[in-house]
Formats: structure tokens, sequence, C-alpha cells
């Protein structure tokens, strides 16, 4: 059976390294951290084909263009001389047409119900527990623009198969009793579910543990040794490993690695913000996106609150902006009056660097450059929400199963 050797300690590594070893393989992940630090942990839970709509929209280059110079926009693109940043800018641009976004619609749909019918599958066996709960989501609106808006989402979603439905305030309020809402209306995705991010890595770490993954945390990938048969080494800071097969899941940082087996793919690091209130007092029954604030809220775990929010497209090496938070705890208390909640301390405050492709679909499949090399990448703020159904397809491509679905429109060679 093929020895596979996964960079990338994220859900969308792990997954592939769970799905590669119940079908025999021997699995190696490594990562540059300890596996319990990655974009994995701190994102919203959300398990959503409810998002449908990819990043790259006519929308959202508007609305860019007005937000350029405000870093404390909930989309801010920091400008800076950088080849991969213009490339990718150029790209973006081009896909965030009409046309190519209702083409996204149907494989975002459904490599999202694919990822969600293996979550279930995993929230049944023993070993795995991580909250998960198939309620549905709320897209709450303040203005008549969004409402318009929520409208035709709502019928491109029925178009789609999923379960949606325009709320009005009085219908909102029925719905979640608990607390005073300040909106118009809201549209109600049954379709979504979600869980507890934290709780998921944990017990998939520890699953991949006791199946015979191999781990090898803090250690950085530098290169490889390869021949006309692909790659024939992994090369990291403490040595060199043999592999079958290569996976490179490393989220923000798989534009560089794959480069260095001449794969282009344009990606650029989305910086995300979110805090996590533990034993509070605010009372939510469904998840939430407040649209015209861009912010999620998830109440995980009992008595726990998540508020995230922002795409900051920036450098790696750009230290974070805590002002940003500032603005998610604002909008939260402009949807919810009574969410009056302070600015934590620094350490209290999570950020992380979302891998978005120049399309807003992520890179999933084999490159033409090099024959036993994998890319599962580009996923945006949908990496926990697609990670296991990119798990599976990372498995059935290497075996070269039947595959649960089209592949094409991640095809990792389209920008070439």
């Amino acid at each position: 059976m093929k020895n596979v050797f996964i960079i990338g300690g994220g859900i969308v590594g792990l997954s592939s390294a769970y799905y590669l070893r119940l079908s025999g393989c021997e699995v190696t992940l490594i990562d540059k951290s300890d596996f319990r630090d990655n974009c994995s942990y701190g994102n919203a839970g959300y398990v959503c084909p409810s998002h449908f709509i990819p990043l790259a929209t006519p929308g959202i280059v508007r609305q860019g263009l007005k937000w350029i110079f405000n870093s404390a926009s909930p989309f801010y693109v920091q400008p800076r001389l950088n080849y991969a940043l213009l490339e990718w800018g150029i790209r973006f641009i081009r896909s965030a047409t009409r046309a190519k976004v209702e083409k996204a619609a149907i494989p975002l749909r459904d490599i999202s119900l694919l990822s969600q019918k293996e979550y279930e599958s995993w929230a049944s066996q023993p070993g795995f527990e991580f909250s998960y709960q198939h309620k549905g989501l709320m897209e709450i609106f303040q203005t008549q623009q969004k409402a318009d808006q929520a409208l035709h989402t709502v019928h491109q979603a029925l178009e789609l198969g999923l379960e949606a439905k325009l709320l009005s305030m009085e219908e909102l309020r029925l719905m979640e009793p608990q607390t005073r809402i300040n909106a118009m209306g809201a549209i109600y995705f049954g379709c979504d579910a979600h869980l507890y991010p934290n709780r998921l890595m944990e017990s998939l770490n520890a699953v991949l543990k006791k199946m015979g993954v191999r781990f090898l945390p803090n250690e950085e990938v530098r290169g490889f040794l390869t021949s006309r048969a692909g790659v024939e080494k992994v090369v990291t800071v403490n040595g060199q490993y043999a592999a079958d097969e290569v996976v490179v899941a490393a989220g923000s940082w798989s534009r560089e690695m794959a480069s260095q087996l001449h794969v282009r793919i344009p990606l650029v690091p989305g910086r995300g913000y979110s805090i996590t209130l533990e034993n509070n007092s605010y009372r939510l029954n469904y998840p939430a996106v407040l649209m015209e604030g861009r912010v999620a809220i998830t109440p995980i775990d009992g008595n726990k609150i998540r508020f995230g929010g922002t795409m900051e497209i920036t450098s790696t090496q750009t230290p974070p902006r805590i002002k940003r938070v500032q603005g998610i705890l604002s909008a939260v208390k402009s949807y919810f009056p009574d969410f009056d909640t302070p600015l934590p301390p620094e350490d209290k405050i999570w950020y992380g660097y979302r891998p978005c492709s120049a399309d807003g679909l992520p890179y999933i499949g084999r490159s033409r450059k090099c024959k036993n090399l994998v890319i599962a990448t580009g996923h945006s703020m949908l990496g926990l929400s697609l990670g296991a159904g990119t798990g599976k397809l990372v498995d059935e491509i290497i075996l070269d199963k039947p595959r649960s679905m089209d592949i094409t429109p991640f095809d990792v060679d389209r920008f070439a």
C-alpha cells in the first residue's frame, strides 16, 4: 500500500490522513507548528451548504475598492508591491463575474453536502466528540439593500435544492426570543449545521494517533528531491523523507510550497479574527451571519459563544490589527443591543490565515507538473466546512477510486 506524506496539520490535512489510513495507506503528517495552532481552530465552525457564493463576486470587488484605505473594514486588501498579490488580484477581478459566480454554485454545494455527510458519519463514531448540531443558520439583515439580496439568495438556494426561507422580523423574534435583535429580517438555512472546531481538531488528532498515523510536529518543509517520476523525498529542517505520494495541504503557505515543484496556484492569505466568550450570559438558539457587518456568531458547547469575522488580505508577516476586532464587536452590538462586550486582552484574541484562491473555489487534485503530487488548499472561509469532503476526495484521487463528485471545477492547473 502507498506511503503518503501530507504537509499541513489543519482540517484538510488531517481529514486526508483519516481517509487514506482507513484505506490502508501508511500516512505521515507534518506541520511547522504543533498541530494546535492553525486556522481550523478559531473559525465559526459552520458546515454550510448555504455558502455557495464564492468570495470573488462583482459586489465584493466594488465594495473592496471603497474599503481599500480603511484597515478596520470587514474586507481589506493591504496595498503592497508583491507579484503574488498582483497576480492574484488580477485573476480575482477577472473571476468576479456574474456568470462565473453562478457556475461556482453547484460545485460548492456538492462538496459542502459531501463534507456534511462525512461529518455526520464521524459524529456517530466512537472517539469523535465535537458538538455537531444540524439545526440551521441565520443570515440577518438590517437594510433594504440586503433584504433584496436575501430574497435573491433564497431563490438561488431553492433552485439548488437547499432548504432556505425568508423570515420577517416577527418570525425572527419567534426563533430567537431570548434577546433583542435590531434587524429587518433574516434568511433561515435549514440545510446548515455547526460544530465546535477546537473539539473537532482535538478528536481528530487523537483518532489519527490511535490509527497509527505518524505525526511530525514543529518541523518545517524546506524543499523536495525530484525525478521524472515526481517527488522522491520531502526535505525538512531535520532530514529527508521518502514518499510514494505527497499531499500539499499547507493552507496559506501552499502557494510557495507548490511553486518549488513548478506548480502555480494563485493564492494569498486572508486573515480573520475571533474571540470566544466562556460562561457568557448571551443566548442565541442559532448560529448567525450579520450580513451588513460581515460577522459570524456561533453558540457552541453549551455556554460559549464565538464572534468572528473580517477578511484581511495581507502578509503572514504583518502584525495583527487588533482594532479590527473592535469592528467585529461593534457590529455585533449594532444587531444585538444587549451584547455589550469590551475588547478583550490581546492574548484572548485569535487570528489565523485563510488560504484564498483567485476565484473562490478550492484547488483539489493532481497537477500535470508533478505525477505524485496532490494539492488540497484554497478553501478561503470554507476550510472547515469543506474539510471532511476534501479529505475524502484526496483519498479517492490518490487511490484512483470513483469520485464522490465532479472535481473538474477544482482543477489545480486552471490558472496555469
